[in-house]
C-alpha cells in the first residue's frame, strides 16, 4: 500500500469513527447518559412529551429557551410521569419537580413552576431524579449535537 493510500485510508477511518461516536443527541446527568429530543422552539415547547404512551428509561425531552427566567410546566395531555428539572445558563441544577403524575384534565392541570430562573428543562421518566440522588447544584452535560441557543 502507498503512503498516499494509507494515508487516505485512516483519514477516511478517522472520519467514520467521529461520526459513529457522536451517536445521536445526549444529555448527561449524575453520571447517566440520556438520549434526548430537543424542543427549542414554541411549538416544540409547548407539545413536549404529550400523547405519548410511553418512553425509554435512557431518553428524555430537553428544552432549550431563549432567555433564563422563571419557567413553569404542565402536564396537559401528558400520559406517564416524569421529572421535571430545571437548568439555568450554566446548566446547573436550580429546581426540581418530581414523580410529576399524568394529567387529563385539559386547561384545568396544575403547573409546575421552577421557583428560580432557568434556560433549560430535562423531562425524564418519573423515578431517574430519585434513582441518581440529584441534588440542586448538579451539572447538566452536553454531548456535541446538542445545539446551541438562539
Amino acid at each position: 500500500m502507498t503512503p498516499l493510500l494509507r494515508f487516505a485510508a485512516l483519514a477516511f477511518l478517522f472520519v467514520l469513527s467521529g461520526c459513529a461516536s457522536a451517536g445521536g443527541t445526549w444529555v448527561e446527568l449524575g453520571g447517566q447518559r440520556y438520549q434526548v429530543e430537543i424542543a427549542q422552539d414554541d411549538a416544540t415547547r409547548a407539545r413536549g412529551l404529550m400523547f405519548r404512551d410511553s418512553m425509554p428509561a435512557d431518553h428524555g425531552m430537553l428544552f432549550i429557551h431563549d432567555y433564563e427566567e422563571p419557567q413553569a410546566y404542565w402536564m396537559k395531555n401528558c400520559k406517564i410521569a416524569l421529572d421535571i428539572l430545571y437548568f439555568d445558563s450554566a446548566r446547573r441544577l436550580v429546581a426540581q419537580q418530581r414523580n410529576v403524575p399524568p394529567c387529563s384534565a385539559g386547561n384545568a392541570c396544575p403547573s409546575y413552576p421552577s421557583r428560580k430562573p432557568a434556560r433549560y428543562v430535562l423531562e425524564l421518566n418519573a423515578g431517574q431524579a430519585d434513582k441518581l440522588d440529584l441534588k440542586d447544584g448538579q451539572e447538566l452535560g452536553f454531548g456535541p449535537a446538542v445545539p446551541a441557543p438562539h
